[in-house]
């Protein structure tokens, strides 16, 4: 069985194969094309790669094209695709603008070229259904609650990947097996031995923290939408809806004009005065650009806080968890987001630190309490196997 899972940005399209024997999942190819501007050109220069490279003798070939997608109006979890999925999703575009809208398209894009080959979704919103209540609600009334103004989180396939793979590496098979079948249980299994406690900190163009406990989140820090939480690249992450209101009356923005500030022009973007790439911040930074460190500082003191909610929240810490673009390859990072955290048993190898990335790596100091840990995520390996996981079940 061969699965093609597709990731879909504004501007982008990255793609990987896998065949499955059973459950296990071998990649076979990969590749991805940025500045993306017709999709339909895209998938046909895609589905070309895949049958040059050998890797398909054609569309028959695959089983499915799964989907990590962001969000839906009233849906959650692994679904196939039909126009009702895909109204559901457009029903969330403006909650989600950067997100949904290239997803949608791109979903009807691969359905025209390959009307018999099943299309699957794995929603980002899937990994939170167990969190507890409390941690999912806002203090508005409950007409609000019944439109969708909750903390849904996301990022739901990188933090169950390193769910899985954290417990791996710490010797817990039994949090890992938990964590690979969440989905496929109504209920999480309890862990048959004492709770493993584990904070994942997935740190790119996105970003965001979540805490983990025998592989289930217990809380993330996006709330209703992606714009939230942690200052983004260009999105403004947590604001207070008062000062967003406030700003709108006295520019005179419209709701228009304000969404296009929120979610194009915010974030380390407006910060750092103009930059959205942490590695051109870190460079204006060094030369003493103040706005620059100021982005740098504010992104880090988020992270922390986020760190240590989720710090109180588990009730104490076994592995701390860099995934993604960011978290893998920037030690300095790393570095001032664990700075005089030792009571919490924070403390790292100066230099492991430095020498690590981006592969796995423990970088924290032997007798640390703590494990610090890089883990490379896998969004893409997740999403292939809850895709044959449904296929498997419908069979």
């Amino acid at each position: 069985m061969k699965i093609l899972v597709a990731n879909l940005g504004s501007t982008s399209l990255k793609y990987r194969l896998f065949e499955f024997s059973g459950e296990r999942a071998t990649p076979l190819h990969k590749g991805g094309f940025e500045r993306v501007t017709d999709y339909a050109a895209a998938i046909d220069d895609c589905l070309a790669d895949l049958r040059d490279s050998g890797a398909l003798s054609g569309e028959g070939d695959l089983a499915a094209v799964a989907f990590k997608t962001i969000m839906a109006e009233n849906l959650s979890g692994c679904v196939r695709v039909d126009d009702k999925v895909l109204r559901a999703m457009e029903a969330c575009n403006r909650i989600a603008p950067a997100h949904n809208p290239p997803y949608v398209e791109g979903i009807r894009v691969f359905s025209e070229k390959m009307p018999g080959t099943p299309m699957i979704a794995l929603f980002e919103t899937a990994f939170y259904q167990w969190v507890p209540e409390a941690a999912t609600r806002y203090a508005v009334p409950e007409s609000w609650f019944e439109l969708g103004v909750r903390r849904n989180g996301f990022h739901g396939a990188s933090h169950k990947f390193i769910a899985e793979r954290s417990a791996e590496l710490l010797g817990r098979e039994d949090v890992a097996e938990r964590a690979r079948t969440l989905y496929a249980r109504k209920e999480p299994q309890a862990a048959n031995a004492p709770s493993l406690r584990v904070i994942s900190c997935h740190l790119g163009g996105s970003s965001s923290v979540t805490g983990l406990l025998d592989g289930v989140a217990v809380g993330n820090s996006f709330g209703t939408s992606p714009q939230s939480g942690l200052p983004q690249n260009n999105r403004s992450g947590d604001l207070d809806p008062f000062a967003l209101l406030h700003v709108m009356r006295e520019k005179r923005l419209s709701v228009e004009e304000t969404e296009n500030v929120l979610s194009k022009e915010s974030g380390l973007k407006a910060l750092s005065g103009g930059h959205n790439d942490l590695r051109d911040i870190k460079a204006e930074a060094d030369k003493g650009n103040a706005a620059a460190q100021r982005a740098i500082d504010v992104y880090i003191a988020q992270i922390r806080h986020w760190i240590g909610a989720f710090h109180l929240e588990l009730n104490g810490l076994d592995a701390l968890v860099f995934t993604a673009g960011i978290g893998e390859n920037n030690p300095w990072l790393r570095a001032k987001v664990c700075d005089r955290l030792d009571r919490l048993g924070l403390v790292l190898d100066t230099d492991a630190n430095a020498a690590a990335g981006p592969d796995e790596a423990v970088i924290s100091a032997p007798e640390a309490p703590v494990d610090v840990m890089i883990i490379p995520t896998n969004e893409e390996l997740v999403v292939a196997r809850e895709a044959r996981r449904l296929l498997a079940n419908a069979a």
